[in-house]
């Protein structure tokens, strides 16, 4: 194997080669204990982790010069809380939260940035937090806190493989296609929702072609890469600022 094939084997199981750190560091050696910390820490994290994301994505659509004007939050999620600090938030959804209200102005770019936000808090505290949980070996009940606290966040980007993820594969794939095929509607692979979408163009008498399929296909496939370039955005993050501390 050459270094080039070593080195991206290596950053491609980096996810998993992570959790079993943190694992092996927490869990393994804090035994029952460790375990009912990181799951409690798990549950808040969870119930924290879901409004803070479906917020990102509206301040985020706003932040980069977009309009909002519904985001739906379950209320076991805070959303009727929420609905009263934000006039745009109404408590209730078929999910746990969806942005349904928003508008771009045709802008991808704003598109991008409204999808994409959430995961800051991957790069930024997620993935850094899980990172350092094999330093705490020595205090394994600190390291499952930690461990619970991180998993939401630092997994988000492969659990919203079929959510936003496909989304911002599929908004940078129907815009590259319509460079060639200028009739391509860009709404047609355009989803936060694959299954719903496979479901609606190939299963309800919806005539998907052909050309769908590769699209569709092409749209994940893009998002499994940029779920995975997120991933190592926060490791390299992490690596960062553990140079800044030290230097």
């Amino acid at each position: 194997m050459t270094v080039a094939a070593s080195r991206l084997a290596r950053w491609l199981a980096l996810p998993v080669n992570d959790l079993r750190g943190a694992f092996e560091a927490s869990l393994l050696p804090g035994r029952g204990p460790a375990w009912l910390l990181a799951g409690l820490a798990l549950v808040v994290s969870w119930w924290i982790y879901v409004p803070v994301h479906e917020l990102a994505h509206a301040l985020g659509c706003l932040a980069a010069g977009g309009e909002v004007s519904r985001l739906e939050i379950a209320p076991r999620y805070g959303g009727a809380l929420l609905a009263r600090l934000f006039p745009w938030v109404v408590a209730g959804a078929g999910y746990a939260g969806r942005l349904v209200g928003f508008d771009t102005h045709g802008d991808d770019l704003v598109y991008l940035v409204t999808v994409a936000a959430p995961f800051l808090v991957t790069v930024l505290i997620a993935v850094p937090l899980l990172e350092s949980i094999p330093g705490d070996r020595d205090r394994p009940l600190l390291g499952a806190v930690k461990l619970g606290l991180a998993l939401p966040a630092a997994l988000a980007p492969f659990s919203s493989l079929p959510g936003d993820y496909y989304e911002m594969g599929s908004i940078l794939i129907s815009r590259v296609v319509t460079l060639w095929r200028p009739s391509l509607p860009l709404a047609r692979w355009r989803c936060d929702d694959l299954l719903e979408l496979v479901r609606a163009r190939f299963f309800a008498g919806g005539a998907g072609t052909t050309e769908d399929a590769v699209g569709i296909a092409a749209s994940f496939g893009l998002g499994v890469a940029l779920s995975l370039l997120t991933y190592w955005s926060g490791a390299c993050f992490a690596r960062a600022v553990l140079r800044a501390a030290s230097a």
